[in-house]
């Protein structure tokens, strides 16, 4: 079986090969930028469970700056956490923003000037999750860039309290792969996937994580990931 850095290697050298990357480059050990991406984004704001949602989480990564800014335009409350966790979640809430400056607020150097850090006990009820992905299998299956944060952050708000809610991917269409990924049991995966071509609904027969696997976190996750603390603080795990 191909191995998930494998994978990685592969797709960030395909869009490099074909120039669908964009600013910041390199591409490689990020969630890349691609072209396109606005259509993509485009393609969500058409699902249901998008028009339906109030409260929407979004990976802070330069591909999905479009998706963040729509959110806003849309009226949409904003939650993107903060860099490795270090802080929880910003939450920004579309009235704290004025009319054309959604794109400036959705951005992670000026985001903090429009929202605010909150603890976890201010959570809201999370309606929609986004993904950061450097590659998606139609199936579901997921490859991150390796840090495991987009798995962390479902296992936590599930953990807190959060129902079952859709996760999307949002990549350009050579990140999705025919390979084999292969899969943990705390690894998430996407219940829909946008390309700049289509909406793709992955069916996945893969459960996604329902809380933390506490008997995985380490001692070193837990002093670099003061959030982990918080949970455990709230939930009385031990």
């Amino acid at each position: 079986m191909v191995s998930k850095s494998e994978i990685r290697e592969r797709v960030w050298t395909l869009l490099e090969e074909k120039k669908l990357g964009r600013f910041p480059f390199p591409l490689k050990n990020r969630i890349p930028n691609f072209k396109g991406a606005e259509k993509a984004a485009h393609f969500v704001t058409m699902m249901p469970e998008y028009r339906q949602a109030r409260v929407i989480k979004v990976n802070p990564d330069s591909p999905q700056l479009p998706i963040r800014a729509q959110i806003l335009r849309d009226g949409k409350t904003l939650l993107v956490p903060t860099p490795r966790l270090k802080a929880g979640f910003i939450i920004v809430k579309p009235e704290w923003v004025p009319k054309g400056e959604e794109r400036k607020a959705a951005s992670l150097s000026h985001i903090k000037s429009y929202g605010k850090e909150i603890h976890l006990s201010e959570l809201p009820i999370i309606d929609l999750f986004f993904a950061g992905s450097v590659a998606l299998h139609k199936d579901g299956r997921r490859i991150g860039k390796g840090e495991g944060y987009a798995d962390r952050e479902y296992a936590i708000i599930r953990e807190l309290g959060n129902p079952p809610i859709p996760v999307i991917g949002t990549i350009h269409s050579a990140q999705l792969t025919d390979e084999a990924i292969p899969r943990d049991a705390y690894d998430l995966t996407v219940d829909w996937i946008a390309t700049e071509q289509e909406l793709i609904k992955t069916n996945s027969p893969y459960p996604k994580p329902e809380g933390i696997q506490w008997d995985l976190v380490t001692n070193k996750e837990l002093e670099e990931m003061p959030v982990l603390r918080q949970v455990r603080e709230m939930t009385n795990k031990k």
